[in-house]
């Protein structure tokens, strides 16, 4: 209330001085229109209206580039957790909102969301890259050209683990991007990252690329971001990252903003050879088919390769190996270091995680790797990533428990337990999904918890799980692993 008043206190002595100075403007005034007679006319040097950009411009290359970039808007149907029944409404506000004649909210069941992104067009059949978070769930797309066309748009496939979704267009005349290597970025290249950041248009703008090949974030399942920092905002998501030869080198995909919305000078964009390459997986299958290794990878540290006996921290260390996977019968312990994938430098267990995601099932892979630091090679045949999946649906099916239905999980292996964090050898299922209106949900189950047990019931796998669940009462708990430290969640 104090800082109220002192304002209002102040407004009289700003209209005195503003009257004093409006006094004092008006003398002058005066004084300068007497002295402009004498004054000479002004000679001024022009650029002659021949000239080109300027010296260092980028225009020429983003006017090649710009019709390649669209806007993406999206809409999708959420559904309201707040029902009029458990919400008792204050007489004093029933006069502005009215109610259901019982004392009670009359809050709508669902409503409309909507969400802006960019995207890129990358072949004249009207294929556009963009992130899938731009379009996940959306019932509605559409996309906007550099020259105002709009078109209707679906989506061709997705794969969350690497946030790329592929959308089509039936429309004419496009121009496409060309996609550039992105193998060979370095930090230090000139990067323009080009979207509609808050939905205000088409806009470009200018930094480095700052880092190469960042992981272990927690943003996606699976990361090899370029990082920049020329400034990505709200709105720029599944936009263009290009070079200084306006070649697309990623789709920028996230930010970190400390809270604050906006850029700080750290954005991170999906290499295009990744983005490139889940493109072709979609189109050719429908989805995205990952190889599996096995293993669980861990960094090798100053103090573990002492504690091996060895000399250099190169490599990854063999924290566990999984039953009965091509890694187990390639006859990979725990605790081998492996030093080479196909004769490629392993740096970290990011990089050799990503890079066996990415090859096909069945693929012959050869590894170098310590034992005791003795050198040994082995040849494993790569299987395809195992995606058992179980869903708790209550659809008229008096068998599952209600107060599950909309949690889907799916088998916990020592690559999923290395993302979050949790040691290989944990049992259990990982929640993928959860409807955000569903009971668990309300009780406190996220995304990414690793369900234990249900009931006092250990679940080890899909199957178990849904075992589970179609037993016990209307009130299941839960055992459940989040980041290491286990709690329990009752519906």
């Amino acid at each position: 209330m104090r800082s109220i008043t002192t304002l209002l206190r102040s407004k009289p002595a700003v209209l005195a001085l503003g009257f004093v100075l409006g006094a004092a403007g008006l003398g002058l005034a005066h004084t300068t229109e007497k002295s402009l007679s004498t004054n000479p006319p002004a000679t001024l040097k022009l650029a002659s209206a021949n000239e080109g950009p300027a010296r260092g411009s980028y225009a020429p290359l983003i006017k090649e580039v710009l019709p390649s970039v669209v806007n993406i808007s999206s809409s999708k149907v959420v559904h309201n957790r707040m029902s009029s029944e458990e919400t008792p409404m204050d007489p004093f506000f029933r006069q502005f909102f009215g109610d259901n004649g019982d004392g009670r909210f009359n809050v709508p069941k669902d409503s409309r969301e909507n969400a802006l992104g960019s995207g890129v067009i990358v072949s004249p059949e009207g294929y556009i890259l963009t992130n899938n978070h731009v379009v996940d769930g959306a019932t509605d797309i559409r996309v906007t050209l550099s020259d105002k066309r709009e078109f209707q748009a679906h989506v061709v496939g997705a794969d969350p683990k690497t946030d790329i979704a592929v959308l089509r267009i039936d429309a004419r005349n496009l121009t496409p991007i060309t996609i550039g290597d992105s193998s060979k970025v370095e930090v230090g290249d000139v990067a323009l990252a080009i979207g509609d950041p808050f939905g205000v248009g088409q806009t470009v703008t200018k930094g480095i690329i700052s880092a190469t090949g960042r992981g272990n974030l927690g943003i996606e399942d699976y990361e090899d971001f370029i990082q920049t920092d020329a400034p990505i905002n709200p709105g720029n998501s599944g936009g263009a990252l290009i070079n200084d030869r306006g070649e697309l080198v990623g789709i920028n995909t996230a930010i970190l903003s400390h809270g604050s919305g906006g850029s700080q000078g750290i954005g991170f964009a999906v290499p295009s050879d990744l983005a490139r390459q889940v493109m072709n997986e979609i189109l050719k299958n429908g989805h995205v088919t990952r190889a599996y290794l096995g293993i669980y990878p861990q960094d090798v540290t100053p103090a573990m390769a002492k504690a091996f006996g060895e000399k250099q921290s190169q490599g990854i260390v063999v924290g566990d190996v999984t039953p009965n996977s091509p890694a187990q019968a390639a006859g990979i312990h725990r605790g081998d270091i492996i030093l080479d994938v196909n004769g490629k430098p392993v740096t970290d267990s990011n990089q050799l995680r990503m890079s066996i995601s990415m090859m096909q099932p069945g693929t012959d892979v050869t590894l170098k790797f310590l034992r005791n630091g003795d050198m040994r090679d082995a040849t494993v045949k790569l299987a395809e990533m195992p995606t058992q999946t179980a869903q708790a649906n209550s659809n008229g099916d008096e068998g599952v428990n209600k107060a599950l239905s909309g949690v889907e999980v799916t088998n916990l292996n020592a690559d999923i337990a290395q993302q979050l964090g949790i040691p290989a050898t944990t049992k259990g299922v990982v929640v993928t999904n959860i409807d955000p209106a569903s009971q668990m949900a309300d009780s406190g189950l996220q995304k990414g918890d690793v369900i234990q047990e249900v009931n006092h019931q250990p679940v080890n796998n899909a199957s178990e799980f849904e075992s589970a669940i179609r037993k016990g009462g209307d009130n299941p708990l839960l055992l459940v692993n989040r980041g290491g430290t286990t709690l329990f969640i009752a519906a």
